[in-house]
C-alpha cells in the first residue's frame, strides 16, 4: 500500500542531506569547510575581541581599579592565545583559501578533502580546549608561554591550554600540506606557474612555513607541558635547563608564524589592487617571487626577539642585519602594487578602501619594524608599548584589514548575495580611524617608557591611555558592523552577478555561490593573469 506521505518524507530526507548539521559536519567540499572556518574564527575573534575590550577599559585609568593583577595577566593572555593561534593564523588560509584556491585553479575540489575535513575538526577541537582552559581559570604567562614562569611558577592551566594549541597545529599542518599538493598537482590545462594567480602564489608559500615551521612550536609546548607535568628540568635553570632554549625554539616558529598570517594578507591585496586599478599587476614575477623569499628569509631572523635575553654582540648584529633583509621583499609588494594603483582607472569601492589602509598601516608597521632591528633602540623600547603598537600594526593593520578585504570582495562569490556599500564604506572608515586612535598613542607611551602588561601605570601617561581606550571602543564598533550586514545580506541581500566586480580570475567565471564540483568542465587557461585590456571595465560600477 503507498503511503501518501512518501514523496514528502523523500524532500524532507533530501533536504537533510543537502542542509541539514549532518551534512555539514561530514562535508568534503571545500567551500562549506571554508564556510565552518569563518563561523569558527568569527567566534574566536569575538572572544579575543572581548578580553581586548576589558583589557582597554583596566586601562582607562592609572590605578589598578578594575581587575586583580591576577585576572589582568589572564586577560592579555587570553586575548593573545585567541587572536594569534585560533584567529589570525588560520582565518586567510581556512576561509579564504579553502574556498578559493581549487576556485583559482580550476580544480573541483583540494587534492585532500578528508583530510581538509579532519584539520577543521582539529582546528575546532584545539581551539574548544583552550577555551575550556579560560573558562575553568585561564592562564597567565602571556600568549609566549616564556618558562621558567610557565613551568614552575604559573598558577594557570598551562598545559590544557599548550594542548589545545599543540592540537591545532596539526590542523594547520594539514591545510598547508593540501594547498601545496594541490597547487602543485591540479592546475588546469594551460595555468602554468607564471600564469596561476598571486593569491595562490601566498598560500603556497604560507603553506611552506607551516609545515616546517608548526612542528617546532608543537614540540616545545609539549616539553613546556612536560616540564610541567614530570619536572624534567629541561628550561628550569634551578634543574640544570636552559629558559633561553625555549625562547629560541619558540620563537623559529612564531617569527615565521609572522608571515603565516601576513602572506595570506599580501596575496589578498595584489588582487584587489589590480582588480580595482583595472591595470594588469606591475612586476608579477617579482611579487611571486617575494612571496617564496619572505617564507625562506623568516626562518632566519628568529634572534631579533632576543637582543636583551643574552646572547651575544655578534649574534645581534647578524640578527639584525637580516632582519634588514627581510624587509626588502615586502618593500618589492608596496612598490608593485603602488605602481598598479599609479594612473589606474581606480574605483575606490569597498574592498579597495580595505587594501588602501592595509598598505598605509603595514608600511607604517614595517618601517617600526626597522627600528626594532637596530640594536640600541630594540634594547630602549623592549617590553614597552612600543611593541605592542609594532605588532598591532603588523597583525591588525595588516592581517586583519586584508582579510575583511578580502571577505568583502569574495563575499557576493561565497553567499550569492550583495551587501549594502554605503554601509560597507562606513565601517571600513571606522575600522582605519578606530585602529590609529587605538595603537598610535601607544607608540608614544612605549618610548616613554610605559611597560606592557602591568595593570597600573603613571599618571603622567592617562591622556594616551583614554585616546587608546576610546581608539579601541570605535575599532569595536567598526567591527560589529560588517557582521551585521553580511548577516542580514544573507536573507535581504541582492543576489549576485557571476562577476560583480568585473575581475579577472577562473573563480569569477562560475556560478555566484558555486556548484559542489566548481566546474562542468575543466577549464583550459590561455591568457596572461590579471588582463584587464578584455573590455571588463563596465562591469564595475
Amino acid at each position: 500500500m503507498t503511503n501518501a506521505n512518501e514523496p514528502v518524507n523523500r524532500r524532507v530526507n533530501y533536504l537533510n542531506a543537502r542542509y541539514g548539521v549532518r551534512s555539514w559536519l561530514l562535508t568534503t567540499d571545500h567551500k562549506r569547510i571554508a564556510i565552518l572556518y569563518l563561523i569558527g574564527v568569527t567566534f574566536f575573534f569575538a572572544l579575543g575581541g572581548l578580553a581586548a575590550a576589558l583589557i582597554r577599559l583596566e586601562l582607562l585609568t592609572p590605578a589598578g581599579d578594575v581587575f586583580q593583577a591576577e585576572v589582568y595577566n589572564k586577560l592579555f593572555t587570553t586575548h593573545g592565545v585567541l587572536m594569534v593561534f585560533f584567529f589570525m593564523i588560520p582565518a586567510i588560509p581556512g576561509v579564504l583559501g579553502n574556498f578559493l584556491i581549487p576556485l583559482m585553479i580550476g580544480a573541483k575540489d583540494v587534492a585532500f578533502p578528508r583530510l581538509n575535513l579532519l584539520s577543521w575538526y582539529l582546528f575546532a577541537i584545539g581551539g574548544l580546549t583552550a577555551f575550556w582552559a579560560v573558562v575553568h581559570g585561564g592562564v597567565d604567562t602571556g600568549w609566549t608561554f616564556y618558562t621558567p614562569y610557565s613551568t614552575v611558577y604559573s598558577n594557570g592551566w598551562v598545559v590544557v591550554t599548550a594542548v589545545g594549541i599543540f592540537i591545532s597545529g596539526f590542523s594547520s599542518i594539514l591545510t598547508g600540506l593540501n594547498f601545496l599538493v594541490t597547487i602543485h598537482t591540479m592546475r588546469a590545462p594551460g595555468m602554468t606557474w607564471m600564469r596561476m594567480p598571486l593569491f595562490c602564489w601566498g598560500m603556497y608559500a604560507t603553506g611552506i612555513i607551516q609545515i616546517l615551521g608548526t612542528p617546532v612550536i608543537a614540540i616545545t609546548l609539549l616539553l613546556v607541558a612536560a616540564e610541567r607535568l614530570f619536572q624534567l628540568g629541561i628550561f628550569n635553570p634551578a634543574q640544570g635547563g636552559d629558559p633561553v632554549l625555549f625562547q629560541h625554539l619558540f620563537w623559529f616558529y612564531s617569527h615565521p608564524a609572522v608571515y603565516i598570517m601576513i602572506l595570506p594578507a599580501m596575496a589578498i591585496i595584489s588582487e584587489l589592487v589590480t582588480a580595482f586599478s583595472r591595470k594588469p599587476i606591475f612586476g608579477y614575477k617579482f611579487i611571486a617571487g617575494s612571496s617564496v623569499a619572505i617564507a625562506v628569509l623568516s626562518f632566519l631572523v628568529w634572534g631579533h626577539h632576543m637582543f636583551v635575553s643574552g646572547q651575544s654582540v655578534y649574534a645581534g648584529l647578524l640578527f639584525s642585519i637580516l632582519s634588514f633583509m627581510v624587509a626588502i621583499p615586502s618593500a618589492i609588494k608596496v612598490f608593485n602594487w603602488t605602481a598598479t594603483l599609479y594612473k589606474g582607472s581606480v574605483s575606490y569601492q569597498t574592498p579597495l578602501l580595505y587594501a588602501l589602509g592595509f598598505i598605509g598601516l603595514f608600511t607604517f608597521g614595517g618601517l617600526t619594524g626597522l627600528m626594532l632591528a637596530t640594536l640600541g633602540l630594540d634594547i630602549h623600547v623592549h617590553d614597552t608599548y612600543f611593541i605592542v603598537a609594532h605588532f598591532h600594526y603588523i597583525m591588525v593593520g595588516g592581517t586583519i584589514m586584508a582579510y575583511m578585504g578580502g571577505l568583502h570582495f569574495w563575499w557576493p562569490k561565497i553567499s550569492g548575495k550583495l551587501y549594502p556599500e554605503m554601509w560597507s564604506r562606513v565601517s571600513a572608515w571606522v575600522i582605519f580611524i578606530g585602529f590609529n586612535l587605538t595603537f598610535f598613542p601607544q607608540f608614544i607611551v612605549g618610548y616613554l617608557g610605559m611597560p606592557r602588561r602591568y595593570h597600573q601605570y603613571p599618571e603622567e601617561f592617562q591622556v594616551l591611555n583614554v585616546m587608546s581606550t576610546a581608539g579601541a571602543s570605535i575599532l569595536g564598533v567598526g567591527y560589529v558592523i560588517p557582521l551585521v550586514y553580511f548577516i542580514w545580506s544573507m536573507r535581504y541581500g541582492k543576489a549576485a552577478a557571476d562577476n560583480p566586480w568585473g575581475a579577472t580570475g577562473l573563480e569569477w567565471e562560475t556560478p555566484s555561490p558555486p556548484p559542489t564540483d566548481n566546474f562542468p568542465d575543466t577549464p583550459t587557461v590561455s591568457g596572461r593573469p590579471y588582463d584587464y585590456r578584455t573590455g571588463r571595465e563596465e562591469a564595475i560600477g
